[in-house]
């Protein structure tokens, strides 16, 4: 009898032991996110097409460039052979970033081995490879260079040094120096400013003319702007990263437009006004090789006009003026057409819409309208008189595409999927590869004829959902509700695999934020959903509200917060902590957020001047006071801060820190070329004198993306561990 118990007894602790490690099997972990990372989903492949649109090329992993046909797969040629290449430059450990055809395919510009700046810009070796010769030719010889781009007739290469501008002719194997007054922090050529970059999203700042004669470059005058030092630690010594970063209120650069002809060697001035403080948004030639196409902003960022410029004599025209009452939206693109007619986006009657410009400027017909918004202009098919496009569902959450001919008629979506659909079309729009997923589905990817139908599935992700439902992932919901004004919000919600409305829940929020932006969108959402599947597991709701002033649903809805900016969106967040704390199963004291950036601003900002509503806050890299951040972005929606005093600072984490009465962590990296660590300093400065207690956490050296290495791991096992503790 004791005997039998015992074996019972023991039995029973088998099977414990065995469902225990069937349960840890299934837990998902900080390891399996950050560090392996398991749960990444997979994409489609290259897939570049050839100007036929028949075919298209693609890099393999042996550094070939090989050409594949659409239809059946098989492999057509090889335009470079990785062998070939890596033999010529006597290095195996070469790293091609990426490759780009002359317009007659003959020759491949490739860049390697490339080195960050900024968010986008960097410095790389770059190799032109004749395809008929089998014959490289290096052209950054003596220093790594930006912006290298062959000339229309694929006869020269531009490229940028140490800020001047240089032109590869390959043809008699020489190089010319064009710019001689770049100068670190002083004068730049052809490429742009930080602030430019990060803002107006201008890497590029140069046109080749069509017939390539003609180089069109923009020139920023850095001097009177304001330096930024960055402190780098692991030497005795520390040493100090300088660059221009121009904050509210203060000077730019003041940017000048220059044209060289190649034939005479001469460089004409393009008249853009007497104004310096101004913004050159772009410069692009139009398919007329004598004129240049240029977008000036004012410094509000609320008026824009369109010149056009006589390349010979530098003379310009305003071709098209633009005006808003807030600000004009970041649509600074334009799409000729071979007859000289253009196309660009516009949220001028109240939503993000497609308008046809005529040769001359003025606007010749709306093509998209309806109370929705275009997502992005895909490409015109002049032959048919098409356009492709992807537009948002009009509440915003959803994203599809579609084709709708030139004069508006007949606009058809294209995508057949409910969530988050998007196209890369080939030459001719022959062939399309599409994209989608929602916010429980990772990428699925398929390959379509111009008309539709299927030529194969290129990439399903079943492994990755098959793991999603071994993990028992809970499911993203979406839902909205009406603030207390009578705003209708749309949110996302998760809640435990295992909920029971009978519990009480606490609940953490995600918040972004910023204008124009969205966090609620039926998307798959890579890293962050999983840790909120793993925060899920741990008993936590998580949730997400787009308050006012994020995008996707018209010009109102975003830009009503100009100059209160942080005002409206403190507001939503408060609404959606007490939406919550009304439902029966949340526990409306365990109320807790966290975000990133704007993200980390708006957390600052709720656990103290909306210290009454949340329990705990994680604020990553925060802006704390908009006066720290740039001019560009800034004042776009605040205004200059000696006209709106109130906006700037009536709205910062620093003017509440003595309202702080929860859980504060505070993250920031100590070399944040963006958000500066001033900001959480400020900040932790005016804790200290309200005498608040707080956690934070500095990541020596890392930038704005707290990345590199395992400190993603390390990140996120401290917010993890400290949510764990505090809500």
């Amino acid at each position: 009898m004791k005997k039998n118990i015992l074996t019972a007894l023991l039995i029973v602790l088998m099977l414990s032991s065995v469902s225990v490690v069937f349960a840890q099997d299934n837990e998902i972990t900080l390891e399996s996110i950050y560090l392996k990372p398991e749960f990444m989903p997979k994409g489609a492949g290259e897939y570049n097409s050839m100007k036929d649109g028949n075919y298209y090329s693609a890099l393999d992993d042996d550094l070939s460039i090989n050409v594949y046909d659409y239809e059946t797969g098989t492999l057509k040629n090889t335009l470079m052979n990785g062998a070939d290449f890596i033999s010529a430059i006597n290095n195996d450990k070469i790293a091609i970033r990426d490759y780009k055809f002359s317009v007659d395919e003959t020759k491949i510009l490739i860049s390697t081995d490339i080195q960050r700046i900024y968010r986008t810009s960097f410095v790389a070796n770059y190799y032109v490879w004749d395809v008929s010769k089998k014959q490289l030719t290096k052209i950054t010889k003596d220093n790594k260079a930006q912006l290298a781009e062959l000339s229309p007739d694929g006869s020269k290469v531009f490229y940028i040094s140490n800020n001047n501008i240089f032109i590869y002719d390959l043809s008699e194997n020489a190089v010319k120096q064009i710019t001689n007054d770049g100068k670190k922090n002083f004068i730049i050529n052809g490429t742009s400013d930080w602030v430019y970059e990060e803002e107006l999203g201008l890497s590029k700042a140069y046109s080749w003319s069509s017939d390539s004669r003609r180089i069109a470059f923009m020139k920023f005058d850095e001097s009177k702007v304001k330096e930024m030092n960055l402190t780098f630690y692991g030497e005795l010594y520390p040493t100090e990263f300088k660059y221009k970063y121009p904050k509210a209120g203060d000077d730019n650069s003041v940017v000048t437009v220059w044209v060289y002809d190649l034939n005479d060697s001469k460089t004409t001035k393009v008249d853009i006004g007497s104004n310096t403080d101004q913004y050159i948004a772009r410069v692009k030639f139009t398919n007329e090789a004598n004129t240049l196409s240029v977008f000036r902003l004012n410094r509000l960022q609320n008026k824009l006009d369109i010149m056009f410029a006589d390349a010979s004599t530098g003379k310009s025209k305003v071709v098209f003026t633009e005006e808003n009452k807030y600000y004009i939206s970041e649509s600074y693109e334009l799409t000729f057409l071979s007859d000289g007619r253009f196309l660009r986006v516009s949220d001028r009657d109240g939503y993000a819409h497609i308008y046809l410009h005529d040769k001359d400027g003025q606007i010749k017909n709306q093509v998209t309208s309806g109370k929705y918004e275009i997502s992005e202009l895909k490409g015109v098919d002049e032959e048919n008189r098409t356009v492709y496009y992807t537009a948002f569902s009009p509440d915003g959450i959803n994203k599809d595409v579609y084709i709708i001919n030139l004069d508006g008629s007949n606009n058809k979506k294209l995508s057949d999927k409910t969530g988050f659909n998007n196209a890369t079309f080939s030459s001719g729009f022959k062939y399309y590869v599409t994209s989608f997923s929602d916010a429980n589905t990772p990428g699925y990817y398929e390959l379509k004829r111009k008309d539709g139908t299927l030529v194969k599935i290129l990439n399903d992700n079943k492994d990755l959902n098959d793991k999603m439902k071994e993990y028992n992932f809970t499911s993203k919901d979406f839902f909205k509700f009406n603030t207390s004004d009578g705003v209708e919000l749309n949110g996302w919600v998760m809640k435990p695999k295992n909920f029971d409305a009978n519990k009480k829940y606490p609940v953490l929020m995600y918040v972004y934020g910023g204008p124009g932006s969205q966090s609620v969108t039926n998307t798959f959402g890579y890293f962050d959903y999983v840790w909120y599947q793993m925060l899920c597991q741990k008993g936590y709701i998580v949730s997400c509200v787009d308050g006012r002033g994020t995008g996707a649903r018209g010009t109102e809805f975003e830009k009503q917060i100009y100059g209160k900016m942080g005002k409206l969106e403190l507001n939503d967040q408060i609404e959606g902590a007490k939406y919550f704390a009304s439902l029966p199963y949340v526990d409306k004291d365990r109320i807790g957020i966290w975000g990133w950036s704007f993200g980390g601003y708006m957390s600052a900002l709720c656990i103290t001047a909306g210290a009454d509503y949340f329990k705990t806050a994680v604020a990553v890299a925060p802006v704390t006071n908009f006066r720290y951040y740039d001019n560009i972005y800034t004042e776009r929606y605040l205004g200059l801060p000696k006209d709106n005093v109130s906006g700037y600072d009536d709205n910062s984490p620093i003017t509440y820190a003595d309202k702080l009465k929860g859980n504060l962590l505070v993250v920031h990296g100590s070399s944040d070329d963006n958000v500066h660590f001033q900001n959480t300093i400020e900040f932790v400065n005016a804790l200290i004198k309200a005498n608040k207690q707080f956690e934070m956490q500095v990541y020596p050296n890392r930038n704005h993306n707290i990345s590199g290495g395992n400190t993603r791991y390390h990140l996120f096992k401290r917010i993890t561990e400290y949510l764990l503790r505090n809500l």
